[in-house]
């Protein structure tokens, strides 16, 4: 009897789980030994001037919002963000039937490192971190301006530059140091 009780209890109990069990690794951060943080000056390489210098304002904000690290300058850093813009695409993507613009689409693409200066090594490494507006032209009613929708990316874009520095160091990465087997 009382084993009948048992097993009749472990299946209803594993039933009441079935579904709802979510696998929820924990946050991965960066080595116990960093405790500060410099952010590099972000560098430009493509046609649009003057990108690097918002972007960078713009992460340093997000670093100082998030207060998990300090924000110092790179010669009493422990970790050094790098990044670089590379490239800048603002294309129209819907027309009136008069053929003027009516919605676009930007998209910027950096590459973002992090240097932990003790090991001299990069912990992580975005080669092609891809940020997307798509916006309606600003004589639309709730449209913007080109600049606007820049603002708009750099808040997207700093918040995923530090969400990546503060949680998620060791997650999938664009940069794969696995080899296939040489046969």
């Amino acid at each position: 009897m009382k084993k009948a009780l048992i097993v009749i209890y472990s299946i209803a109990l594993s039933s009441c789980f079935g579904d709802n069990v979510i696998y929820r690794p924990s946050d991965q951060i960066l080595p116990n030994h960093i405790k500060s943080i410099a952010i590099q000056n972000f560098t430009n390489r493509s046609q649009q001037f003057g990108l690097e210098d918002k972007l960078t304002l713009k992460v340093i904000d997000e670093f100082l919002k998030n207060g998990q690290y300090k924000v110092v300058p790179q010669n009493e850093a422990d970790g050094v963000l790098i990044g670089e813009i590379t490239h800048y695409i603002n294309i129209p993507i819907q027309y009136d039937p008069n053929m003027v613009p009516m919605v676009y689409k930007m998209t910027i693409i950096t590459s973002v490192k992090f240097l932990d200066k003790k090991t001299n090594t990069y912990l992580w490494q975005e080669p092609a971190l891809q940020t997307n507006k798509i916006y309606s032209a600003s004589t639309l009613q709730g449209g913007l301006t080109e600049e606007q929708a820049k603002e708009s990316l750099w808040d997207i874009l700093a918040k995923d530059i530090v969400k990546r520095t503060v949680s998620g160091f060791g997650s999938a990465t664009s940069i794969s140091e696995k080899k296939l087997p040489v046969k």
